[in-house]
């Protein structure tokens, strides 16, 4: 992990198109302004992880079931449907 001492309004550059900025610090919270493509995601942790967490759910249910639609009777035809 690499550690680096910012201070406010000084920023660091991942690439060649992120770029991280200190905007303010309160106390012991510091506000990062993120500037990144929008084909990059950027989440805070608790986010991401919640994200990860409900795409394993998703691929660990049981297969989904398509409803049937019931049998439509052509125009005209008095004959009771046949349903299964």
């Amino acid at each position: 992990m690499l550690v680096l001492a910012r201070k406010q309004n000084q920023q660091i550059v991942i690439g060649d198109n992120i770029y991280i900025k200190v905007v303010r610090m309160e106390g012991d919270v510091v506000k990062l302004g993120i500037q990144a493509p929008l084909s990059i995601p950027v989440h805070r942790q608790e986010v991401y992880d919640e994200i990860q967490k409900s795409n394993k759910a998703a691929l660990t249910t049981g297969p989904r079931t398509v409803p049937q639609l019931p049998d439509k009777k052509p125009p005209g035809d008095s004959s009771p449907t046949n349903r299964h």
